[in-house]
């Protein structure tokens, strides 16, 4: 293990699970440069093995799309596990124009191993 981020992204209109984990993994990679991957990992950036876990709210892991999320990380192979947690939370109004099914606001933590 090179590095372990962790991050939280919102989706706060159309309880939209994947939107909400793609914001939570580029929160935690976002402010990271790693310039020495190259000569710590034989292979370099192709090489790169992240092991990604996702804190979604019960009930919404279902909806949530792994090869959308895959794209946020440019290097690597991402393996990833999904586990409850995360929250959903009233946002305080439901805006049909936006998507929404009801007042969720669905928030996914994500925990990013690079190694």
């Amino acid at each position: 293990v090179l590095f372990i981020e962790t991050g939280f992204g919102a989706d706060q209109h159309g309880q939209n699970a994947t939107k909400a984990a793609q914001r939570a993994c580029r929160n935690a990679i976002e402010f990271n440069s790693i310039p020495s991957i190259a000569g710590l990992i034989p292979g370099g950036y192709a090489d790169m093995v992240l092991r990604v876990t996702l804190a979604v709210p019960l009930g919404y892991a279902l909806t949530l799309d792994l090869d959308k999320v895959r794209t946020v990380f440019p290097y690597g192979t991402c393996h990833f596990s999904v586990v409850e947690g995360g929250a959903a939370f009233s946002s305080g109004i439901a805006l049909s124009a936006l998507g929404d099914l009801n007042d969720d606001m669905i928030i996914v933590i994500a925990h990013v191993v690079v190694g």
